[in-house]
Parts: C-alpha cells; sequence; structure tokens
C-alpha cells in the first residue's frame, strides 16, 4: 500500500458518505472510521518500509497538471512526511471515535471532517508549492463549516476569525510564492527547484518574511495567534481535535519545507527575530492560560505555548533543533488531540460546563473515574514529563536552542515551569474537588463508552511509544533531513 492511499480514502470516504441515502445516515460515522483506519494504515506501511530501506528512493508520483504555469501534479513521501500522514491519520481515527454520538446531520458532518483530513494528507504529501496550496486551500471551508454549523460558544465569531485569519494568511503565501516563480525565470512551482534557484539576498529579505508569515500564521505565531484559541472552543469536539492536531502543523510545516529551504538568506536574517516571537509565544500562552476559567481555553491557549517550541526549534536551525521541531508537531498533535477530545466529548457532554471553579462540584475522581485518570496522564503528556512524547521533543528543542541562542533559554525554562502550573491547576479543579465540594455525594454519570475509551487509549499509548522508544520517529525525520534543500540552512554557522 502506497502513501497515495492516505491521500485517496479520506477524499473517497467523503464522497461516500456523502452519496449515502438519508435513511442509511448513520453508517457515515462507520465509513469515516473506515477511511481513517485506511489513512492511518498506508502512512503506518510507509513509514515501516522506508524504516526499513532509508537507501531505497523516496516513494514519488509526478504527473503533468497546469503546463502553462509549470505546475505538476508532485507527491512525495520522505522521512518528514510519512510520519505526519501518520499522525493525521491517528488523530482522524481518535476525531471520529470522539465524534461517534453526532446525531445532526451525520452525513455532513463526517463529509467535512473526511475533507479535512484529505486535505492535510494533501499539503504533507506534495512537492509542488502551488499544488500545496491548493490542498491547503481545500481545509479552509470545511473547517468554517464545521464551527458554523455544529460549534457552541460564539461559534459565528470563531469560525468567521478563523477563517479571516487563514484567507489573510493564504494571501501572503499566495504573495510569496508568486514572487519566487516570476524571480525564478517562471521555472515552475518545484519546491526543489525554486530552492535550488539560488535568489538575490536582497529579494530573499523581504521575500521570505511575506512566505514565513503566510505560513506561521496557521501556526498560531505571537501576536497572530488569537484565532487559535477562540477557534478550539467555538469548534464540536473533532474539529478542535483536527484543528489543533494537524492543521496548525500545516503552517509549521510549510514554513519548514517551503520559505525556509526557498529563502535561506532571508531565513539566516531573520531567525533572531523569530525565536523572540517564539519565546513570546511560549511565555504569552502559558501566562494566559494560567488565568483562564474555560478549560478549552486553557488547552487553547496550551496550545499556542506549545506551537512556540516548534518555530523555536526551527529558528535554532540545527540537527537538533529542527528535528526537535517536527518530533513536537507530532508529540503536540497526539497531545493536543486528546485534552480537546477529553474536555471536549468526555466532560463537557456528561457536565454541561467547562468552568473550571462549576467542575468541582461533580468531583471527578469519584463520578468519572477513568476519565480521571485518563485526564491526569494526558495532563502529565502535556506537561512534557518523562516517558511521554513530549519530553522527547522539548529537550531536542531546547539542546538546540543552547547551540544556537543560549540566552533564551532561561526565558523557556520559566514558560516550562508556568506549563507545570497552568496544567496543575486546570487538573486539580476539573478532576479534584476542595474539602467541601469533596464531602457532597458524587453526581452519578453514564461511564465512558467503548469509543471514547479506544480513541483515549490510542491517544496515550501513541504518546507513550514516542516517549518510551522514540528512536524510529527520529530515524525517519533524520532521513527527511538530508535532503539536499534543507543542507543551506543546517551548514550555516
Amino acid at each position: 500500500m502506497t502513501p497515495l492511499w492516505s491521500l485517496l480514502f479520506p477524499f473517497a470516504g467523503a464522497l461516500a458518505v456523502l452519496l449515502l441515502p438519508a435513511r442509511a445516515a448513520a453508517l457515515s460515522r462507520v465509513i469515516a472510521l473506515a477511511a481513517s483506519l485506511g489513512t492511518t494504515i498506508a502512512a503506518a506501511s510507509g513509514c515501516l518500509k522506508r524504516l526499513g530501506d532509508t537507501a531505497s528512493p523516496v516513494w514519488s508520483l509526478d504527473l503533468e497538471w497546469i503546463p502553462q504555469l509549470g505546475s505538476r501534479f508532485h507527491l512525495a513521501a520522505d522521512g518528514l512526511a510519512l510520519p505526519l500522514l501518520l499522525l493525521n491519520g491517528i488523530v482522524a481515527i481518535a476525531g471520529v471515535l470522539f465524534s461517534w454520538n453526532i446525531t445532526q446531520r451525520p452525513r455532513a458532518f463526517f463529509s467535512l471532517v473526511l475533507a479535512i483530513i484529505g486535505g492535510v494528507s494533501g499539503v504533507f504529501l506534495s512537492r509542488d508549492a502551488f499544488l500545496m496550496f491548493v490542498f491547503y486551500e481545500i481545509v479552509i471551508v470545511p473547517k468554517y463549516l464545521l464551527i458554523v454549523a455544529w460549534g457552541s460558544t460564539n461559534r459565528e465569531y470563531g469560525a468567521m476569525k478563523l477563517t479571516m485569519y487563514s484567507i489573510g494568511a493564504s494571501a501572503l503565501i499566495l504573495l510569496g510564492l508568486a514572487a519566487a516563480y516570476a524571480a525564478s525565470g517562471s521555472a515552475g512551482f518545484d519546491i526543489a527547484g525554486l530552492a535550488a534557484a539560488g535568489f538575490p539576498k536582497g529579494f530573499q529579505l523581504w521575500a521570505f518574511p511575506v512566505l514565513f508569515l503566510g505560513f506561521v500564521v496557521l501556526a498560531g505565531i505571537w501576536p497572530f495567534h488569537t484565532w487559535a484559541p477562540t477557534g478550539h472552543v467555538a469548534a464540536p469536539t473533532a474539529a478542535s481535535m483536527l484543528l489543533a492536531g494537524v492543521v496548525m502543523k500545516l503552517g509549521a510545516y510549510g514554513a519548514l519545507c517551503v520559505a525556509m529551504p526557498l529563502f535561506p538568506d532571508g531565513f539566516a536574517f531573520w531567525r533572531p527575530a523569530i525565536a523572540v516571537l517564539a519565546v513570546a509565544g511560549i511565555l504569552h500562552g502559558a501566562f494566559t492560560a494560567l488565568t483562564r476559567r474555560d478549560l478549552k481555553f486553557v488547552i487553547g491557549y496550551s496550545s499556542v505555548s506549545h506551537m512556540g517550541f516548534i518555530l523555536l526549534g526551527m529558528a535554532a536551525a540545527t540537527h537538533w533543533g529542527l528535528r526537535g521541531a517536527v518530533l513536537q508537531m507530532i508529540s503536540h498533535g497526539i497531545i493536543a488531540g486528546l485534552l480537546f477530545g477529553i474536555a471536549g466529548r468526555v466532560i463537557y457532554e456528561r457536565t454541561h460546563t467547562r468552568d473550571l471553579d462549576a467542575l468541582q462540584r461533580f468531583n471527578l475522581w469519584k463520578s468519572l473515574p477513568a476519565a480521571a485518570v485518563a485526564f491526569t496522564l494526558a495532563s502529565a503528556a502535556s506537561m512534557g514529563l518523562p516517558g511521554f512524547s513530549g519530553f522527547v521533543a522539548e529537550v531536542s528543542v531546547l539542546i538546540g536552542l543552547w547551540e544556537s541562542y543560549p540566552w533564551l533559554v532561561p526565558l523557556v525554562a520559566l514558560g516550562i515551569l508556568i506549563t507545570g502550573a497552568f496544567t496543575l491547576r486546570a487538573l486539580c479543579r476539573t478532576c479534584f474537588p476542595d474539602a467541601a465540594a469533596s464531602l457532597a455525594i458524587p453526581v452519578r454519570m453514564p461511564s465512558l463508552t467503548w469509543p471514547e475509551t479506544t480513541a483515549i487509549v490510542l491517544l496515550l499509548a501513541v504518546s507513550l511509544a514516542i516517549g518510551l522508544h522514540p528512536s524510529p520517529w527520529i530515524s525517519l525525520i533524520n532521513d527527511g533531513l538530508d535532503s539536499p534543500v534543507f543542507q543551506p540552512i543546517l551548514q550555516r554557522p
């Protein structure tokens, strides 16, 4: 099974769901789960094959597409794309399982979820910059529709804010790609070809920030991050999971694999500014999460803080830094999906509140112990405790940062301390009541369903697998970083 199936399964599943008759609407969740499983199996198969023989040529599909623009339908799956495709499939499975109770227009809901999954796979596979942009745009409309139709808190505002930021960022991406296309002599949009064009330094100094900013707005870079917590809170559970788990990674992936290789001189000039903005995002997200009472807002600002580590690893521009950035993409995707799934589906659906103070009276440790244990483990993973994926990723980023900007390490350490503080605050108020509340009789609540349990176990198992045995993931990432397009970045002093 080739990685191409990780693109075909979601779109075929979306079409199959839409074609279901109304009386068979309940089958939509089964089809969505099957398509997500197929996506995951295809990505896992590609990862195992690549690990077995890294000397073999990278899987590739290169077809004529828009010859007038020199744009080709060029897909490839290297060591960077494959683990991210696997992340997409795993989060997709968990998102479908956490949405098993959807009864309001399930065909439309699951078709939109699958469209997002397919668009994300397309971005990770694209080796033509214009094709990547097309898949990038495919993700925008389903995001908006899911939040508007199935969202909750300020859903119209959250959906519109997210969409406007996405459209503005897309305009910057298109401008940056058009400038690169024109400056290269209209040779085409092949990313490797554009990276080898050798643009003048003066051109790169303004083209790089345009293209880079277009991508990293979707990654939640400070101060263009405010769409993220608002969108997370407004979105239904599956959309929150996909938004934080994989959609935000599209921006980081585009910045890493397109903006930086195309304009290495521009990146070298703007590196210190990127590092400072990344640290500002880590600290701002952590301090803001410490003050919020809405559980999903806490997790939303936590995502902003953790995404800062990805940008920080990229700014370090060393093997340790870039490796840590990609590991953090995978780790945060798993952990954020788990936290949003537990908060939005397991806790909110039973308590009908996300207020940290109000949650104390439910005494979840006694009334819903399985959920309390799951949220405790998810919180430990989010804090980056040893044994979980976050520890491996953040340590890698910090080593890379020490090699490049050691003066920023104390500020990042402060951010890690505040992360522990707001995570423990949310955990204690959500699952462990104060003395007065603990004396009350626990509220009876339905136990975890099999889809919820399966999703929680899956995501926790992946985080533990990365944390306890990161070697396969590191091997794939190193294989991707060996690409010629990254050498001008990694070989700089």
